[in-house]
């Protein structure tokens, strides 16, 4: 996947040159699942994988987009984008620059052409990559220098957020557009999604001897198939039922009281995941500080069982590449991204990848399972222009 082909697409479909093209990285989310829209920590890098967009800017508002990936010319205009408007992927493009002018910022209408390198369905965020790709275009090309600094990056990442919430109506947080603009290669990023503060954690494995395995399990993920959403209402419901406006302000130490007066099992569960696992970012950019890479592995695997049992979020083919890559002595691993399908990750010793990689793809096919696509990962750079 590079900018050549996306240039070359847009040649194709428009007869002309881009201004230029940009990309932006999927994320793998080391720690800290379903905390962002509750205020929480989480702690993403950026990917290798990267979506392309060939752009060139339009005055009369219209937005003319192709992809790739899909199946021919959409169509639109600045004025008919809206929630709901258009349909399919190209909510995540229009969107974009619909939210930019809903902040303020003055905007047009574009030719644009994609090209997504993140693998689809794995959750690993090919949805903020594609909309963060655009939104790096629209700001070169209409000189918004939103690039050019942590805090320009920041309301870039919080418009491709309401992108997708509103016009694309996915109801996620605002972890993978932060990871995709404002993630270094090298470092984790930890972002406070309570005040949007980021803080780069130094991730190298490489120096370390280690590697972090991806699994993408095939499975079938979808977020927008309402069990997202049903887990977002029930923490939203635990934290009205707690008196508090997230769950984010609920402290460890008096977790198991506020369990006691909350009104159901299943609330219950939902806000001890939540709870716990901001805890165990904390705990993982302590152990990153130290070197500690055994400890990271352990809060891993806790991580994965908090997601499989309190916010049963996890599915059969995501628990069989956790079990087979820690039986072939990966330090840790943990399902990552929303859930109900998508992808694992798995910390393993370098020489250990291979036989971690051959443990999982084996473990699949005795359990008859689509057969998955494993690759290391490493932490690489955010969202810019390529061309």
């Amino acid at each position: 996947m590079t900018a050549q082909r996306a240039a070359e697409l847009f040649r194709e479909t428009f007869g002309e040159e881009p201004e230029g093209v940009w990309s932006a990285p999927g994320r793998v989310n080391l720690i800290g699942e379903h905390t962002d829209y509750n205020g929480g920590l989480c702690l993403p890098i950026a990917l290798p994988h990267r979506t392309y967009a060939a752009l060139r800017r339009r005055d009369d508002g219209r937005l003319r987009m192709v992809s790739a990936q899909g199946d021919g010319l959409v169509e639109t205009s600045l004025d008919e984008v809206g929630p709901g408007s258009p349909e399919g992927w190209a909510a995540y493009v229009a969107g974009v620059p619909w939210a930019l002018a809903r902040a303020g910022h003055e905007v047009g209408g574009f030719d644009v052409a994609v090209d997504g390198g993140v693998p689809l369905g794995a959750g690993l965020s090919s949805s903020a990559a594609l909309e963060c790709a655009v939104a790096a275009a629209v700001s070169d090309t209409g000189g918004l220098g939103l690039l050019d600094s942590t805090r320009g990056r920041a309301a870039l990442a919080a418009a491709c957020v309401e992108a997708e919430n509103t016009v694309a109506q996915a109801p996620t947080g605002g972890m993978d557009q932060s990871a995709a603009l404002l993630a270094s290669a090298g470092h984790a990023l930890l972002l406070d999604c309570r005040d949007h503060s980021t803080e780069q954690v130094p991730f190298d494995l490489d120096a370390h001897g280690l590697a972090l395995l991806v699994v993408d399990t095939r499975a079938e993920h979808a977020l927008v198939d309402g069990q997202y959403a049903e887990r977002r209402d029930s923490c939203e419901r635990a934290a009205r039922e707690l008196g508090v406006s997230t769950l984010r302000e609920i402290p460890l130490e008096g977790l198991d009281e506020a369990l006691s007066s909350l009104s159901g099992d299943l609330l219950r569960r939902r806000a001890r995941h939540v709870v716990t696992e901001i805890a165990r970012v904390e705990a993982a950019r302590e152990a990153l500080r130290a070197d500690d890479f055994e400890r990271l592995g352990e809060l891993f695997l806790e991580s994965h069982a908090s997601m499989r049992d309190d916010f049963e979020i996890s599915v059969p083919e995501l628990d069989t590449a956790v079990t087979a890559a820690t039986g072939a002595g990966a330090l840790g691993a943990r399902m990552t991204g929303g859930g109900f399908g998508g992808s694992a990750i798995a910390l393993v010793r370098r020489e250990d990848a291979d036989a971690a990689r051959a443990a999982v793809e084996k473990a699949f096919a005795d359990r008859g399972f689509t057969a998955p696509e494993c690759f290391v990962v490493s932490a690489s750079d955010p969202a810019g222009r390529d061309l």
